[in-house]
């Protein structure tokens, strides 16, 4: 069979693949312990079910405008220009069946064939993919461990060419748990005015979830680099609502038509009655702040557990809900992850599979509270066992 041999050429989502095999092996045994996806343990709050629930009773179950109602369009200029001083209006903002397909939209929108998107790794495994999905050629920043992956001017430029269209930033990010220090601001706004053809794309999805009184910046609220800047973000992990699929892009007029235009030929619209519980979503920050600081709690029992294990480290994490942890090993991640899945019942994901080359590092979710206590008993029995 002749298919399309650009998409033949992509690995499967590491971190979406891992985990029907992990469903699979927890019906024979349910001894193990899954921390391979973002998937928040919380239930989506009771006033967004209610409102859903409210709207289909009354009919609202049919297409809507392609951009996403007004009202949610509205609260998410509102909340954009409120706490991330991002100045768009509603008609800048784009609702999209989650945040994954609005970095889809945002590389179509933008990248031509042979075009380069430079992202930082460790990094979310879609992009490179979703990179190449548009035609474009990914191009790995890859940032040091030992330097607590910060983010330097040298390492941008040593990455870019005249080909460079696009740069992806993440953060807080996946898997490291990094938020942007005012050197890493510093870095890309210098690599932003010395190439000024190369548009920035802002994945914010966990923007809600950050620690020790952190504060996240947003490049798109800097004046000269507005036009040039894609913010990203949704509903999945900030009001736990994963399996609604709603999320929304902010970008210049431009841009938006593009996107608009890709939208309009692919999806038509988001559903309507989960919009209007993303407007709910929005009006009750209590239990944003709720999951918030449960989250918290979960991450100083993942970082004080996994440093009390010879040879196995984890980099506190200043947001998200990923423990990335560093083992003293000469396994490669594909090969340790694996051992650990069978020996000690614990499902990661490789740091390979996010870019790192370096360290042998694996990401392990905390995003669901049950599993903690008796994974850190697992993982000291194994590396105790010798299997490093």
């Amino acid at each position: 069979m002749k298919c399309n041999q650009q998409v033949m050429g992509i690995q499967p989502s590491k971190s979406v693949a891992t985990l029907p095999r992990i469903m699979a092996m927890q019906k024979a045994d349910p001894s193990i312990i899954n921390m391979t996806v973002g998937e928040p343990d919380f239930d989506t709050a009771k006033p967004i079910c209610d409102e859903v629930y409210r709207q289909l009773q009354a009919g609202y179950n049919h297409y809507t405008d392609a951009r996403g109602i007004e009202e949610l369009r509205m609260a998410v200029a509102e909340k954009l220009n409120r706490e991330n001083k991002i100045p768009c209006n509603k008609d800048q903002i784009l609702i999209t069946p989650g945040a994954k397909y609005a970095v889809y939209l945002a590389m179509q929108a933008l990248i031509n064939p042979g075009d380069e998107v430079m992202w930082l790794t460790p990094g979310w495994v879609s992009y490179p993919s979703i990179a190449q999905l548009c035609g474009g050629v990914p191009v790995a920043v890859h940032l040091k461990y030992d330097e607590k992956y910060r983010i330097t001017y040298e390492a941008l430029e040593a990455a870019a060419s005249d080909r460079t269209k696009m740069l992806v930033i993440n953060y807080p990010n996946n898997p490291t748990g990094r938020i942007l220090s005012k050197d890493d601001i510093d870095a890309i706004t210098r690599f932003l005015r010395n190439h000024p053809d190369v548009y920035l794309l802002s994945d914010e999805i966990y923007e809600k979830i950050i620690y020790h009184n952190n504060e996240v910046f947003s490049f798109a609220s800097m004046p000269e680099f507005f036009d040039r800047t894609i913010t990203v973000n949704g509903f999945s992990k900030c009001a736990a609502m994963t399996g609604w699929r709603v999320g929304y892009l902010a970008c210049c007029d431009e841009i938006f038509d593009i996107c608009l235009k890709i939208f309009q030929h692919t999806i038509s619209c988001t559903s309507g009655f989960i919009q209007k519980g993303a407007v709910v979503a929005l009006q009750h920050p209590e239990e944003t702040e709720r999951i918030r600081r449960h989250y918290e709690g979960r991450m100083k029992v993942m970082v004080e557990g996994i440093n009390e294990i010879p040879g196995v480290e984890l980099m506190e994490p200043d947001g998200a809900f990923y423990g990335w942890v560093k083992f003293d090993s000469k396994k490669s991640s594909n090969e340790l992850c694996e051992e650990i899945l069978m020996k000690a019942k614990i499902g990661g994901i490789p740091g390979e599979a996010y870019g790192e080359e370096e360290k042998c590092c694996i990401r392990f979710s905390f995003a669901s509270r049950k599993e903690i206590q008796q994974m850190l008993i697992n993982l000291r029995k194994f590396v105790e066992e010798g299997n490093l």
